[in-house]
């Protein structure tokens, strides 16, 4: 009878037509695994889920899987899907839907793109944009309120800068704000500009930017949504396939849920929850959670100890060498990191925490080794978002509290112009130190902190090796002695960032057992000249072994 029974089941499928393989061999001129059993080989087969089955030679795969579908890519290099490990999709999103000020090369210039992009608004609609930075323009000097009201009398305006971390309000914006903003008060954890009279000149500086915030009519659902969605959209299409999304409200992971529940994410989101509110709360009440597709988690959350270096709200230990007087600004007071940490801690939730200045760094790495104490040696994987300038004695602590430092390799060359400015010749040294975090010891996760710096992964890999700007500048590097060589910076942004996200054990590499996330390359990024990594071709961004993107 079971005999009779396989021959009806052989007669049907011969009559049903030629079944689809369930498994695909996909051979390139080289595949960089990023696992130390097989470094670098010539084909991989994976399933229909989108699991590798194994590595290889491509004689061998083929012989082994003779009904595989094959996908040849040819001359080109396969590498593991590339994670950025601090980033922000909704930022991302927000930017392509607003007035772009990146590169401005003065506040003329900004003027002119402002009044470009008023002209898609409503009457009575804010004007927002963002990515000014003052350090560009030749007065390098905070702009006013004064300077918008000329050109925007009577629309409100709002701008944020390049760093995220201070705003720029016109008159109209201010007076939106329902709360006396004259006299010499200051907001916890932020600063309000103010001229010799006490009025506020129009910029605000990390907490102090939640006022304007508040005022600004309140975002409607689609649109919140489709941030995520064209953030996602530009992630995948430069070659990333994983996002640490760093801060993320319960809101808009409810839009993440509904948009994996949809399958419409194209790629992995690492979602930390933002700050010690709803997001948490919801992560100590019903657990760390995981949506089954595995395009979605979220087990993190993102704190702050301090402001940026830009805008002079990073926290040092002494005062900014262009700025006497000032030591910059404590996001969080000691006493509230503390508290959010142990609270973390008790529900069993990774901690990252951004830290700018050395005494920023100092604070997290104090109440982390208060919090973990004798379970600093355990995989925690807790992380310092940024770890910018540490002081020599605090370099070598990342590594003895097994602390990931999570870097951002464009941010050294986008503020090498002005940083030693800032810090002086000393603590400098401490800057931006990804080689001695490296030798210390320290895991090193990679990412650009978009739309801060470019989503572009391919800049972070030349800056990594480079420590110069696109016109290769300066020549041999800045502070070279910190640069990382090729393989370091990709293993930074693949294995490093999976294990980051506690994700290693599925992505981050090309081995058997694990997802089938992969980037094709028309060069070898191991290969090509230094000056080539930015320019490198990405022809496709595989996830679970299907096209998420595809070079037009």
């Amino acid at each position: 009878m079971r005999k009779l029974k396989r021959l009806v089941t052989l007669a049907l499928c011969l009559l049903a037509g030629p079944v689809l393989s369930q498994t695909t061999v996909l051979t390139a001129k080289r595949i960089h695994t990023m696992d130390s059993r097989q470094p670098q080989v010539q084909a991989m087969a994976f399933d229909a889920s989108g699991r590798v089955l194994e590595v290889g030679g491509v004689d061998a795969l083929l012989s082994r899987h003779p009904g595989a579908t094959r996908l040849d890519v040819g001359s080109a290099t396969v590498v593991p899907g590339l994670i950025d490990a601090h980033g922000h999709v909704s930022g991302l999103g927000w930017a392509m839907l607003n007035a772009d000020l990146v590169d401005a090369k003065d506040k003329a210039e900004v003027l002119a793109r402002l009044r470009a992009f008023e002209k898609t608004l409503s009457p009575g609609q804010w004007l927002t944009g963002r990515g000014w930075d003052q350090n560009d323009w030749p007065d390098k000097l905070f702009p006013s309120a004064a300077d918008l009201d000329a050109a925007f009398p009577d629309r409100p305006v709002w701008l944020s800068r390049i760093d995220g971390h201070a705003g720029w309000a016109n008159s109209a914006a201010m007076r939106a704000v329902q709360q006396d903003l004259t006299g010499h008060w200051q907001p916890d954890g932020g600063s309000i500009q103010r001229d010799a009279k006490g009025q506020p000149t129009g910029i605000f500086v990390d907490n102090a930017m939640d006022l304007i915030e508040a005022a600004r009519p309140a975002l409607d659902e689609a649109t919140a949504e489709k941030m995520l969605v064209l953030g996602m959209q530009a992630a995948v299409a430069h070659g990333l396939t994983g996002v640490h999304d760093a801060g993320v409200s319960l809101d808009e992971f409810r839009r993440y849920q509904r948009l994996a529940e949809r399958g419409q994410m194209p790629l992995r989101i690492h979602a930390m929850a933002d700050g010690d509110k709803d997001a948490l709360a919801l992560l100590c009440r019903d657990g760390l959670y995981r949506h089954p597709s595995g395009r979605l988690q979220m087990r993190a959350v993102k704190l702050y100890a301090d402001g940026a270096l830009g805008s002079r709200g990073a926290a040092l230990l002494s005062d900014y060498s262009d700025d006497h007087g000032n030591r910059g600004l404590l996001v969080l007071s000691p006493e509230a990191l503390k508290a959010a940490v142990s609270k973390a801690q008790r529900c069993g939730v990774q901690v990252a925490t951004h830290a700018i200045g050395d005494r920023g760094n100092r604070i997290v790495l104090d109440t982390y080794a208060e919090a973990l104490g004798q379970k600093a040696a355990g995989d925690h994987r807790w992380r310092i978002e940024h770890a910018q300038i540490l002081s020599p004695e605090d370099l070598p602590r990342l590594a003895q509290l097994h602390v990931i430092a999570s870097m951002q390799p464009t941010h050294a060359t986008s503020d090498m112009p002005w940083a030693e400015e800032r810090l002086g010749p000393q603590r400098i040294v401490g800057a931006y130190a990804w080689r001695q975090l490296r030798d210390a010891g320290t895991h090193l996760a990679l990412g650009s902190d978009f739309p801060v710096e470019s989503v572009d992964p391919r800049l972070g890999l030349y800056a990594a090796v480079t420590r110069s700007d696109d016109k290769g500048l300066p020549t041999g590097g800045w502070y070279p002695d910190e640069k990382l060589t090729a393989f370091e910076a990709l293993r930074g942004f693949t294995l490093e960032a999976a294990y980051a996200g506690f994700a290693d054990t599925e992505v981050g590499s090309l081995a058997p057992g694990k997802r089938a996330d992969f980037v094709v390359l028309a060069e070898d990024p191991l290969a090509v000249p230094e000056a080539a990594l930015r320019s490198l071709t990405i022809e496709a961004t595989y996830v679970d072994g299907k096209p998420v993107y595809r070079k037009p």
